[in-house]
């Protein structure tokens, strides 16, 4: 899953780590940094991208928990942008999840078919919807161990579902700028997702973690890029120990 739409573009730069809050902690992390340290710059790297994007939100498209878990599920190495696309014609033709329960899955891989592996997305689609009608009353369940229960459910979409359809703050939504923004901070050393997230935790307050996310989503796609990241305008390059300026 990938952001979209990022109103902010980094245009501040380095400046925006210079105001006030910046002013906090104003040196780049040179060897060990103790915990208590990491925590404050933590918090001053979080209101820096609250001012950058204060529009953050979730990019896919819903309305109810019900069309933000089958967005998610869609969103599985596809873009936002593709599954908005998608959603408007799949909600109008299986509106409730009794309704796509009911689906026939050839008809649902025509529908989906350009969110790409359509096949293993279809059958988990119908899989969710016939066990969330099956076992809790039609209604998306609001707790992490019911939600991973769901086919093509894991913990990061279980963390997308309950953060943004629920407002309960679980956990921390791990994808891949998330992850990449989060190493090159210096939050974590760790790929795997699940040990990114814990680590986060431990940095950031609960009402904090679904913001977060969407904050280094937008800024990862706005300016923290994979090959070419765009230090010399980033409102964290002060703060962030890979910075190349």
């Amino acid at each position: 899953m990938r952001a979209s739409g990022a109103r902010g573009q980094g245009t501040n730069g380095a400046n925006g780590a210079n105001g006030a809050k910046g002013a906090k902690v104003t040196k780049r992390v040179k060897g060990r940094e103790s915990r208590k340290a990491r925590r404050e710059r933590a918090g001053v790297v979080y209101e820096l991208l609250v001012e950058e994007y204060p529009d953050a939100t979730c990019a896919l498209t819903h309305r109810n928990p019900y069309e933000l878990a089958v967005a998610t599920i869609l969103s599985a190495q596809c873009t936002d942008e593709r599954v908005n696309m998608v959603t408007p014609e799949l909600f109008r033709q299986w509106p409730e999840p009794e309704d796509l329960a009911g689906a026939r899955q050839e008809e649902l891989e025509e529908v989906i078919r350009s969110t790409g592996f359509f096949r293993n997305k279809a059958a988990n689609l119908i899989g969710m919807a016939t066990a969330v009608v099956r076992h809790h009353g039609g209604e998306i369940p609001r707790s992490m161990t019911d939600l991973k229960k769901l086919p093509g459910i894991g913990r990061k979409t279980a963390n997308v579902v309950l953060g943004n359809a629920f407002g309960v703050d679980e956990g921390i939504v791990v994808d891949t700028h998330v992850r990449r923004l989060s190493r090159r901070l210096g939050f974590t050393r760790e790929e795997n997702p699940e040990k990114v997230e814990k680590d986060l935790v431990d940095l950031f307050p609960p009402e904090r973690w679904t913001m977060l996310a969407h904050l280094l989503i937008w800024h990862g796609r706005a300016v923290c890029k994979a090959r070419t990241p765009r230090c010399e305008v980033c409102v964290l390059s002060r703060l962030c120990p890979s910075s190349s300026v």
